[in-house]
């Protein structure tokens, strides 16, 4: 929804469309095709007559659209707010890689920033919806990070597997996937995903597509996709032809749950007595707004999505690198963490960079409270 709306100036000269019927502009990748429509005619998530995916409740979604296209709210979007981003570069590590490539039988984790974070899962190198460009969007002078990511691309180790949730920009993004076009790399996404992979060079025997509760085992981890309350599209016009996702990730000794994007549903109880419990869970937590409450969840909901998924430590995700709410940059850490307070929760928080493993002496701090306190509302 709010994602729509990084297209707006876009749209208004019908550039998106344009551009994506007569294949000018790459990033906004590609459609599925006929045999891939055939082949999503055994998802339950898939509405043959409309040609689309939907959620459990079908119409909450457009609902939603049809309150936000208003001028009030388009004003809303330009207008200038204070702490939207940080004045100055948050603080960040230089990733110990040697220290995360040694063997060891817990899971280790590096955060790059709003959904993007690497684990190595019993040697696994796993990285999770990896945007490491510029920006969050199909045009350059729209949803610019915050500040460059701590590793580049190239400063990576060997990633074994890419694991995608959905198409919206923020976390697909065609930079960071061009680097793994010439590499061994392999991905696994929600149906239909692989479209935009395959336009970008990437060979169709490297990518794994499931519809949620199905399952694929590689190198030694389980990837299963569960559902989420979202949606998905890139061209502004084409909503809801691939599916979107929530993983859960389970390696020899660990077992992992990342929410990817999604409003509060059944879904996540359903999740949680299905394949539970979990060591951790990476919750969506930011970019949130009462007009969007179906596809983002508010941070009381976050809370309840954990508690729903049975997962002993909570780690917000989906914040601290995008301006993409009205929200200040702060705001999902520091309302998280008084809940998670409140309710007795172990919250993890990892600076940008910053390798934390995933055994009893797990400690991390509210590190964002020194620089907010330095930017007052």
């Amino acid at each position: 929804m709010k994602k729509r709306w990084f297209l707006v100036p876009l749209a208004l000269l019908a550039v998106p469309v344009f551009a994506f019927q007569a294949g000018l502009f790459p990033e906004l990748g590609a459609r599925p095709a006929a045999e891939d429509r055939l082949r999503f005619l055994a998802s339950e998530a898939y509405n043959p007559e409309a040609g689309i995916f939907e959620n459990r409740r079908a119409d909450l979604v457009a609902q939603m659209q049809e309150n936000m296209e208003t001028i009030p709210m388009l004003r809303k979007w330009f207008a200038k707010r204070p702490d939207a981003r940080p004045v100055s570069e948050l603080p960040q590590r230089q990733p110990d890689l040697q220290q995360f490539l040694s063997a060891s039988s817990e899971t280790k984790i590096i955060w790059f920033g709003h959904s993007t974070f690497l684990l190595n899962i019993a040697g696994t190198i796993v990285l999770v919806d990896p945007v490491f460009g510029d920006t969050a969007s199909p045009v350059s002078f729209m949803v610019k990070r915050f500040q460059p990511p701590v590793l580049e691309l190239e400063e990576l180790p060997p990633i074994d597997i890419i694991l995608i949730s959905h198409d919206h920009y923020d976390h697909l993004d065609k930079p960071s996937i061009d680097f793994f076009v010439d590499k061994a790399t392999q991905f696994i996404t929600p149906l239909g995903v692989g479209v935009h992979l395959k336009r970008w060079g990437i060979s169709e025997h490297r990518i794994t597509e499931r519809d949620w509760w199905q399952s694929h085992e590689s190198h030694g981890v389980e990837f299963t996709a569960a559902p989420a309350q979202h949606f998905s599209g890139r061209d502004g016009a084409n909503n809801n032809e691939t599916l979107w996702a929530s993983w859960v990730v389970a390696g020899p000794a660990t077992r992992l749950f990342f929410s990817g994007d999604s409003g509060y549903d059944t879904h996540f109880s359903q999740i949680g007595e299905r394949l539970g419990p979990f060591d951790l869970a990476f919750m969506e937590n930011g970019q949130y707004d009462q007009a969007w409450p179906y596809v983002h969840m508010l941070p009381p909901e976050t809370i309840q999505a954990f508690k729903d998924v049975n997962a002993s430590r909570l780690m917000p995700v989906h914040w601290g690198m995008f301006e993409l709410a009205f929200h200040t940059w702060y705001e999902p850490a520091a309302a998280v963490s008084r809940l998670a307070e409140q309710e007795g929760i172990e919250l993890v928080t990892p600076m940008l960079g910053e390798l934390i493993t995933l055994d009893n002496s797990l400690r991390t701090t509210h590190w964002w409270e020194t620089v907010a306190h330095a930017n007052p509302e």
